[in-house]
């Protein structure tokens, strides 16, 4: 059986209630449409199990051989913003069923 190497998680607290988040996807080009994709993160409610993907715009092209965007140089504002807005947009963190897609700004809104 393969390994899978998954990211750090992190913890965050939005409106008092505490969440966990990890960098589901760093920006870049699409293998299958070869298109540029900006980042995403999955974020679940600490005590939950339902997770929500929020997606974000393609940034601005980064130039060859640039570093990887890692996990904690992601402003914890704008996880604090994408949190409330996935909220927002009807997930549930604390129900059951399948993982939510929420696309949302550069800001996170």
């Amino acid at each position: 059986m393969a390994k899978t190497k998954k990211s750090a998680e992190f913890e965050i607290t939005v409106g008092g209630e505490p969440y966990v988040w990890r960098l589901q996807r760093r920006p870049g080009r699409s293998s299958d449409t070869g298109e540029w994709t900006g980042m995403a993160i999955a974020v679940r409610h600490a005590e939950g199990q339902r997770e929500a993907v929020v997606e974000f715009p393609a940034p601005p092209r980064a130039r060859f051989g640039a570093p990887l965007l890692q996990p904690a140089q992601i402003p914890r504002e704008l996880v604090a913003n994408a949190v409330g807005s996935a909220i927002a947009s009807g997930w549930e963190p604390l129900s059951r069923g399948k993982t939510v897609a929420i696309v949302v700004d550069a800001n996170g809104e």
